[in-house]
């Protein structure tokens, strides 16, 4: 784990977005993401379950809760509104809506946040087919929300899609969001862009962040909105994609296989799924040649599915016992991983090294693959701790 680079990420998005700052605590739900973010002043926190606010809450009894998943259990919803002070709330729908004023015991200081669905183009994971309200019902739903808030505040929210390449997104969504607005003559108090924001990967480098910032600011001016209404943002990636990587070993090499000890199971769930080829690079003592070979990955499990197939571009030397180093996993690597077949439990250590790669100036733009000797790797490790419990459980839902 590097924590700098998630101080830095987190500065860069208050020093350049006018906006209030959600972390979504599901693309990293480390402990020590937590505490970093809230030492660097992001103490507000967009979650998604009754274990997401009770994790929040064992690192701060006062950071700010908005549970923004749109789809919410009754009991979630009472725990959160009585036991941890949450007052934010999503919805897409009538019957959630009610659902919150049922649950909160018809509480008057519900900040109700109404879900849009807007267009996803652009981005590499769409998350427009199973949340947001569509344009034309959104006017009903907008004012019947309005109505029920009566002490808190009413909001609009809406995501672009995970790994969002296109700043002009952002502004299309506000444009397709104030048309609804102004369809159903209400006010609204606050405009929450969502997540989507991204990070640099091999063959996926986005466009300057400020890029992002300035198509934001230009669409909320454009909306049917006033000079008091807020300004909401939820990034998840791009606050943590940096800052972690996996240090995993070669149990068996056949031809361009290679056999490893973490996987699709573990934190390379992207790699499997979506064929995310993560940057790589080998860690031995002595030397290595200097040819690099495309290789694929298989995983520990006994699953066949558990396979990456890459290109991951290594030293055609690459043998059992090696350590390869995997980049860029901060950003659900952790939340993904199981504990199947028995693996899954990693030791975690603190590095003070740059990152492979950085929208931040922390490391180059471009992502070399590069060698780099155990005891160099070694010489990194600032602290040392064995995380507690047991591995997580997939979650379905994500992004």
């Amino acid at each position: 784990m590097r924590p700098r680079s998630v101080s830095v990420a987190a500065r860069w998005f208050q020093d350049n977005l006018k906006a209030e700052v959600f972390y979504a605590v599901k693309a990293n739900p480390s402990s020590w993401v937590i505490e970093t973010l809230i030492e660097a002043g992001v103490t507000a926190f967009d979650v998604a379950s009754l274990s997401e606010i009770e994790l929040v809450r064992s690192v701060s009894a006062t950071a700010r809760l908005a549970f923004m998943h749109p789809v919410k259990g009754r009991s979630a919803i009472t725990k959160a509104y009585f036991d941890h002070g949450v007052r934010t709330f999503a919805l897409d729908s009538h019957d959630e809506l009610q659902k919150i004023l049922d649950a909160t015991g018809g509480a008057k200081d519900l900040n109700l946040m109404v879900r849009m669905a807007v267009s996803a183009d652009g981005a590499a994971y769409t998350l427009s087919g199973k949340f947001g309200v569509a344009t034309h019902d959104a006017p009903s739903l907008l004012l019947a929300v309005r109505q029920a808030t009566v002490d808190g505040l009413m909001g609009v929210s809406f995501h672009v899609g995970s790994q969002c390449m296109r700043p002009s997104a952002y502004e299309a969504a506000m444009a397709q969001v104030g048309r609804a607005i102004s369809r159903a003559g209400v006010f609204v108090d606050i405009v929450d862009v969502g997540g989507g924001f991204p990070s640099v990967y091999p063959g996926m480098v986005p466009p300057d962040m400020q890029e992002y910032a300035d198509a934001i600011h230009r669409g909320f001016n454009e909306m049917p909105v006033s000079e008091t209404t807020e300004l909401w943002c939820e990034p998840g990636r791009a606050l943590v994609a940096e800052s972690s990587s996996i240090l995993c070993q070669v149990e068996l090499r056949k031809g361009d296989a290679l056999y490893l000890n973490d996987g699709s199971y573990g934190s390379l769930f992207d790699a499997t799924h979506s064929r995310w080829p993560f940057p790589v690079k080998l860690v031995r003592d002595g030397d290595s040649a200097g040819e690099l070979k495309p290789f694929r990955f298989y995983g520990p499990t006994c699953d066949s599915i558990d396979h990456m197939p890459g290109p991951f571009y290594l030293p055609a030397d690459v043998r059992e016992g090696d350590y390869i180093e995997i980049g860029m996993l901060g950003a659900y690597g952790v939340a993904m991983s199981t504990g199947f077949n028995g693996y899954g439990v990693h030791d975690i250590a603190a590095v003070e090294d740059a990152p492979m790669a950085s929208l931040y100036g922390l490391a180059p733009r471009s992502i070399p693959t590069v060698r780099t000797t155990a005891e160099e790797t070694a010489r990194k490790v600032v602290r040392f701790s064995r995380p507690k419990g047991k591995a997580g459980q997939r979650k379905k839902s994500r992004r």
